[in-house]
Parts: C-alpha cells; sequence; structure tokens
C-alpha cells in the first residue's frame, strides 16, 4: 500500500526526504505529491485498457494547480464540476474542447462560461437544458451537450452511489427518450453529443465494475436509437478505488480490461462514431500523495497515550472519518523521525492522534500503534493525494492553510 522508499532511516517522496520536503514547503503541515508515480500509473492503466478507451482526470479530487498542469499532459481530457475548476483547467492548458462539466446546481453565469469556453455541459435536467439553449441563442454560439444519465441500477459496494433509486444526479433514465425526441425544437442552440453515466465511486471490486460499465454501455446503446444526432462521446464514470486499510484488496483491473475489450469492440460496430472515456480521480493521484504534520505533544488521559499534532481535520478531513465514512476506519500512517529508521509497526501503547482543533471530531487515527515519539517528530498520513486540501475545511478556527507540494 505504502509505495515511498525509506533511505538512511527517513521515508522519501520523488526522491527527497521529509527533512528536505519540509523545508521546501517552509513549514508543517503539508501535502507532497509524486508525479512520477502519477505517471505511472496512468502508463500502467493504458497498457491494460484497449486504446479506444480515454482516459479523463476528474478535477475535483485534487484541483492543485501543478498537479493539473502535470496531468493535462498525461490524460486525454478533465471532467469539471464548477466555474472554478474551469478556470484551473483552462490554466493548466486542457483544451476546451477535452473538458466536460457536470453537477446538478449549475449556475446561469456559469452555464454561460462554458458555453463561452466550447466545453462539453452534462446537462442535469430538462431546465438545464432551457437554460442553455437560452444562452446558446444569445451568445450566437450552440451548447455543446450530452444528458448525465441516473441510471436505474448503481454500483454495488461503492463509497458513495451517484445512481440507481431516487438521485439529484442526472436524467432518470426512463424520462430520456422523450426528452432526446424533443432535442430538435431548440434548433442549432444546442448541439446534442452524447451521455454521462456515473453510477458510484470507491469500489474495489473489478468484477463489480465491469458488471456496471456494462449495464452503462447497453443502456447508452438502447438511448441512442433515441438520439436526434449520432452519439459522438460516451462517459462511462469511473468508481475506480484505492486501498485505505491492510484489509482492503488493490483493484483487480483484469475483469474491468476484459469488459472494456468487449465494449471497445462492439462500439466500433454499433457506436462507429463514439469516443468513450472513464471519468477517474482518485484512482489516478489518491496514493501519490502524503499528509505530513509535526507532532506537538504527547499526553496520557487516564491510561490513553495521545498525539497532538501541528495539523488535523482542516486540512484532511477525510481521514478523520468526517468525509463520506460510515464506519471509520484510520488510513495508513507512520511516524517518521529525522536520524531515526521509520516505523509502521506497534512499539507500545494503542495511540489516538489528534489535531490542533478544539473539537472531538478532529482525530486522524484511533488507537493505532505507533513507536517512541519526540515533539517535533512527523506524523504521515498516506493515500492522502485525493480529496485532501480541497475537501477540508481549511478556514476552520482560522488555522494557517496547508502547503501543497509537487515533486
Amino acid at each position: 500500500m505504502n509505495a515511498f522508499p525509506v533511505i538512511d532511516g527517513e521515508l522519501q517522496v520523488g526522491g527527497l526526504s521529509l527533512s528536505q520536503l519540509a523545508e521546501r514547503a517552509g513549514r508543517t503541515p503539508f501535502y507532497v505529491y509524486d508525479s512520477a508515480q502519477i505517471s505511472r500509473r496512468i502508463a500502467e492503466l493504458r497498457a491494460a485498457l484497449p486504446g479506444a478507451i480515454g482516459i479523463h482526470y476528474a478535477v475535483k479530487a485534487n484541483p492543485y494547480a501543478p498537479l493539473l498542469r502535470h496531468m493535462a499532459a498525461c490524460v486525454d481530457g478533465f471532467d469539471i464540476a464548477s466555474a472554478g475548476e474551469l478556470t484551473l483547467a483552462l490554466a493548466a492548458g486542457m483544451d476546451p474542447s477535452r473538458i466536460s462539466f457536470a453537477g446538478p446546481g449549475k449556475r446561469e453565469d456559469e452555464l454561460a462560461q462554458a458555453v463561452a469556453a466550447g466545453v462539453l455541459l452534462n446537462a442535469e435536467s430538462r431546465r438545464e437544458i432551457e437554460a442553455l439553449a437560452a444562452i446558446g441563442t444569445r451568445c450566437g454560439k450552440p451548447a455543446r451537450i450530452a444528458l448525465r444519465i441516473n441510471p436505474a441500477f448503481e454500483l454495488k459496494g461503492s463509497g458513495m452511489r451517484m445512481g440507481g433509486g431516487p438521485r439529484p444526479f442526472g436524467i432518470d433514465e426512463e424520462e430520456v427518450p422523450a426528452l432526446l425526441a424533443e432535442l430538435p425544437r431548440f434548433g442549432n442552440s444546442i448541439r446534442f453529443e452524447g451521455f454521462h453515466i456515473f453510477a458510484g465511486s470507491q469500489n474495489l471490486s473489478g468484477e463489480v465494475i465491469a458488471a456496471t460499465q456494462r449495464a452503462s454501455f447497453d443502456l447508452a446503446l438502447r438511448l441512442a436509437a433515441s438520439a436526434p444526432s449520432p452519439v459522438r462521446t460516451l462517459n462511462l464514470g469511473g468508481g475506480f478505488g484505492i486501498p485505505y486499510t491492510t484489509s482492503d484488496a488493490p483493484l483487480d483491473m483484469a475483469p474491468i480490461a476484459a469488459a472494456l475489450r468487449d465494449i471497445a469492440a462492439e462500439a466500433a460496430q454499433r457506436l462507429p462514431e463514439t469516443a468513450i472515456h472513464l471519468e477517474l480521480g482518485r484512482y489516478l493521484v489518491g496514493e501519490a500523495g502524503v499528509y505530513v504534520t509535526r507532532v506537538v505533544d504527547e499526553k496520557i488521559s487516564r491510561g490513553q497515550r495521545y498525539l497532538v499534532t501541528d495539523g488535523g481535520m482542516n486540512h484532511h478531513l477525510a481521514a478523520s472519518g468526517n468525509l463520506g465514512q460510515v464506519i471509520r476506519r484510520n488510513y495508513p500512517v507512520a511516524v517518521v523521525s529525522p536520524g531515526r529508521r521509520t516505523e509502521s509497526a506497534p512499539d507500545t501503547t494503542p495511540t489516538t492522534v489528534v489535531g490542533p482543533l478544539c473539537t472531538p471530531l478532529d482525530m486522524l487515527a484511533d488507537r493505532v500503534s505507533l513507536p517512541k515519539v519526540t515533539p517535533g517528530d512527523f506524523f504521515v498520513i498516506f493515500q492522502s493525494g485525493a480529496y485532501g486540501a480541497s475537501a477540508s475545511p481549511q478556514g476552520f478556527l482560522s488555522h494557517p492553510p496547508v502547503a501543497e507540494i509537487l515533486v
């Protein structure tokens, strides 16, 4: 699970020790992301998948600007969820024609900005389509749209379910044929291009993901029969998970690759004008990131050992268990003492690690086995490259913001 080496007793990320990285950041806490590890993950994924399947990066996973610039050179497109992310994606150098924009509550100004930029809008309601048509008429430029579908099925076992049953995301699949039949009335103000079907996220079963991709493709085939023009793009979603605990098995890509080979072959015959892509975030960057904070105190309260660090849930909400976890589980962690061997194995008493915030929610690890520590040692949380800094309440209690580094 931890792909970072230990050299001369210190954890290394991107060929630099944590001490060197702390000097570069100028302070703790900080996140550090390994660009080489991200590139390897993308290369391995491309080698496993058929060449006809594109890879898009979901910017919401980690919108750090230097990381986005790196990703823009590695993937086939970006998927965004706000006008702010659109600005970041364009600044990173991504071609607007390869950007798609999803989200159930897009504002009028966001829609107008996206139409002006020329990105693909994943329309999530009839109202949104009507708004886009009005913007297209006003701008004299057709709004590029794909319909985001809420499928009747869901991605079973996913961390967050985005489809199946009542959802705020997308248009219920049974309503789509009638809506497709209405699109010609908007004339040249909109241009229909395809479908977006995203059933769930953070799934570690290759068999389940493969079955969901097959179901999504079959749904797209059925809906394509009602489309007013050929389907140009099909977003099959993502859902690829990463292991967060020692009990999690890494995702098996074999069944996914097999399913996508079949889908690509069938698409070449039945949807020959369609570009198919996956929308991945956490799977591309999650394991390449580390959160580093310093131990500022150690205390015993009625027999329970606590470490207090200078960063907490204000910087890493997910590690505190307050971002989507039903049952709180510890991330993989380690204590790193410069000049002393890195340890992640048991040493003494079960230890709870907390941050500096005045709330019992600010807990980074609960009763983990850690070695002896000294104030000033680093406390490290692995698997932290996705949904970290940007997904955390950094303004809470007005502590300093977290630093970020790409190496």
